[in-house]
């Protein structure tokens, strides 16, 4: 297996650093032998031989700085992208994969172009709160953060179902993004480490489903997410 944590320097807000630490520490507890790299802007990568790739979350200067650089690897994320392999992308970072994002001032970023929607930022709003999300391919909701001053419009492949929480825009029943393999989700938290079920999922598509894996070394994360759902789930019917 070859893990690869693209632009780890400068996107990586709210300790996202960890969803690719607690991927690592599963492939190993389960005895799959692995390795990972950590690339930036002065790295070349070939994308598609990686097995896994991760993106957090960065300020919004750094995320416009990075969409400026990663317009190189666009060919090799499509043809990643339709392989079926996995990529993770949390916080603003998935939102490069649109068609532009347009800054609180009005400038325009021309996306990736990888899918059809697009990005406002708001001048003087910027939103946060806790969330609760339901996902089609899990038998349990997941649980987060979120912290963001855009809106998305014009997304048609939703990742989750909104419980609690912000969603794509004001007033919206859906969040991040979802084609294939690739995931992409405002929820910070790191989400890996709060929602070990959505890690477990992950890494069965990494590795396959015949790979056994171990979960023993995630009890206190388990008892965590419990504990945050019937807390968050408590506020939500007292809200």
């Amino acid at each position: 297996m070859k893990l690869l944590h693209l632009y780890h320097d400068i996107m990586n807000l709210y300790g996202d650093y960890a969803n690719i630490s607690a991927m690592e520490r599963l492939l190993k507890k389960s005895g799959i032998e692995f390795s990972t790299d950590r690339l930036s802007f002065s790295d070349s990568a070939d994308l598609c031989s990686y097995d896994f790739i991760y993106i957090g979350s960065g300020t919004e200067k750094n995320r416009n700085v990075v969409l400026s650089d990663i317009h190189r690897y666009r060919d090799d994320l499509v043809r990643y992208i339709e392989s079926g392999k996995v990529i993770l992308m949390t916080g603003n970072s998935f939102e490069m994969l649109g068609r532009s994002i347009t800054t609180a001032t009005g400038k325009i970023h021309k996306g990736l172009e990888i899918a059809d929607f697009y990005t406002v930022e708001q001048n003087k709003t910027r939103v946060t709160g806790d969330a609760i999300f339901e996902a089609s391919f899990l038998q349990k909701p997941l649980v987060g953060f979120i912290n963001k001053c855009s809106e998305i419009e014009d997304l048609d492949e939703p990742l989750f179902t909104v419980d609690m929480g912000l969603g794509n825009r004001k007033n919206s029943d859906i969040e991040g993004f979802r084609r294939k393999n690739l995931f992409g989700t405002h929820l910070t938290g790191p989400v890996l480490i709060k929602n070990p079920h959505f890690l477990l999922y992950l890494a069965a598509l990494i590795v396959g489903e015949d790979t056994p894996l171990s979960s023993d070394h995630l009890a206190y994360e388990n008892a965590a997410f419990d504990i945050t759902l019937k807390e968050l789930s408590a506020l939500k019917t007292n809200a």
